[in-house]
């Protein structure tokens, strides 16, 4: 059983314990249920920069990359650094993420947020809603052309964008479909952990234009983001490169004004 495997059958373990404590009414009653979302596609397409910035505790392939700062402190940084959006981690087991981390967020800045998150179940949607999510990620490896559907669907009608990741030609024909925004390639190979940043230079023109290209993993350097926004990419996923220093908001400040220079 690989790594991904193993994640999904504990989500789904995990998804079933909490619904069990907390029905979706519980979360349909929170004061950010019926906030209106802000659009992270639309910051994208006029960015020179097109940042996402992350946050991250740890990784299956790292075990530690931060755990000292705060999630409040690094939210306020990236705003602070000009990033078009934050991507949090709320997995916990894996990745030592939480949905209390997606509210902290909320609470300190008005960047789009994203869950991170392996969807598995539309209870996990309502439950992005109530803490403030204004998109969620759907993992085209793990989920049919009808879960995939059936989600984005779902996520429209809750005022949440929907950033669908592949990783190859057969998972990005599966994926289209117009309930999505963003169509995200990660450059990180599930099975072997392996990053190049040519998976997203060979899928870039499969993917129609009216989908916002955003390329996860691996960007590490200016240089990076140059090579792929030549390949049509607006938005670019950053994490373990802030995320490694003492302080990501300066870190991801110091980037953006590499790639405006």
């Amino acid at each position: 059983m690989s790594i991904l495997d193993r994640i999904i059958a504990d989500k789904k373990i995990e998804v079933a314990q909490r619904k069990s404590l907390f029905p979706s009414a519980y979360w349909e009653a929170s004061p950010l249920f019926d906030r209106k979302a802000n659009s992270l596609s639309s910051r994208l397409r006029t960015s020179a920069s097109g940042i996402i910035a992350e946050h991250k505790r740890r990784s299956p392939s790292r075990q530690n990359i931060n755990s000292s700062l705060s999630v409040s402190t690094v939210a306020q940084g990236y705003e602070s650094a000009g990033v078009c959006g934050m991507s949090l981690l709320t997995d916990g087991k894996y990745f030592g993420g939480s949905l209390t981390d997606l509210t902290l967020a909320r609470a300190v800045t008005d960047l789009p947020l994203l869950r991170k998150e392996f969807i598995v179940d539309e209870y996990q949607l309502i439950e992005a809603k109530a803490h403030g999510a204004d998109l969620i990620l759907l993992i085209a490896a793990v989920l049919s052309r009808k879960e995939i559907q059936h989600f984005s669907t779902l996520a429209q009608q809750l005022d949440m964008e929907v950033l669908v990741e592949v990783h190859n030609q057969a998972e990005l024909e599966k994926s289209l479909m117009p309930t999505l925004d963003l169509l995200g390639v990660n450059n990180r190979n599930l099975k072997t952990f392996e990053v190049s940043l040519e998976t997203s230079k060979s899928l870039a023109e499969s993917i129609p234009d009216e989908f916002v290209k955003v390329s996860e993993s691996g960007i590490s350097d200016v240089t990076a983001i140059e090579e792929l926004q030549e390949f049509g990419y607006r938005g670019f996923l950053v994490g373990e490169n802030f995320m490694k220093t003492e302080d990501p908001g300066t870190a991801a400040r110091e980037f953006i004004k590499q790639l405006e220079r």
